[in-house]
């Protein structure tokens, strides 16, 4: 039986967003919205399921097979508070991962594709310079992962979005700001994803440590 909590993922888009906007709204801060997308992969240790399956499924991350890998962050900076260089950012990531099976017995699919949806909550710090148009940057974060768990094998089907566990968040890059209200930047990101116990079919639960790992493009909005 499958559990019966369920998220979709346009429902966890929207609360992100809203989430955002709240905090927008109720604080005269420097705000950012930001958008991004990039080339993003995948690694993690052995999956294992109730029923003695323990394999590992080389993992990897197809960031623009579709649906792509993209993600949408709300930045609020702490300058109301005279901390300019320090922010509090709420970051969703539709990251991708897909298990390589080789010859795992009975097993012919295995992805978490539509996607390894991540939620987190960060602090951060940038390097401000009033000389420049550019300004490196560093986060720490942690949050939820809800993975669209898609498994076909020999006792069954599953392919639904389940509450996976904990994600860790770390990132750094630089962003150059070209215009008075518009940024543009680069960065490296890495989530450490806990994936906790999911079901799959006949009553059996899986698995696995997922590492995701991302070089992020983006633009950003300043208001």
């Amino acid at each position: 039986m499958h559990r019966a909590f369920r998220i979709k993922q346009p429902a966890m888009t929207a609360v992100a967003i809203s989430a955002f906007l709240f905090a927008a709204g109720s604080a005269s801060a420097e705000m950012q919205f930001s958008a991004y997308g990039g080339f993003q992969g995948a690694t993690g240790g052995n999956v294992t399921t109730s029923d003695g399956a323990d394999f590992d499924p080389n993992w990897s991350g197809k960031s623009f097979k579709m649906p792509p890998y993209f993600g949408f962050r709300g930045i609020w900076w702490l300058d109301q508070f005279d901390k300019p260089n320090w922010g509090v950012s709420l970051d969703y990531s539709h990251a991708k991962v897909y298990g390589d099976l080789g010859n795992t017995p009975g097993w012919s699919h295995f992805e978490f594709t539509d996607g390894l949806n991540m939620l987190t909550l960060n602090a951060l710090y940038r390097f401000q310079d009033p000389s420049r148009n550019w300004t490196p940057y560093v986060g720490l974060g942690a949050g939820i992962n809800v993975p669209h768990v898609e498994v076909t094998r020999a006792s069954g089907t599953t392919f639904d979005y389940q509450f996976g566990g904990p994600s860790l968040q770390a990132q750094a890059g630089v962003s150059y700001q070209f215009a008075k209200h518009w940024s543009t930047f680069v960065e490296y990101k890495g989530n450490y994803n806990f994936v906790n116990n999911v079901s799959i079919d006949s009553g059996d639960t899986l698995k696995a440590r997922v590492f995701t790992h991302a070089i992020n493009f983006g633009v950003s909005f300043n208001f």
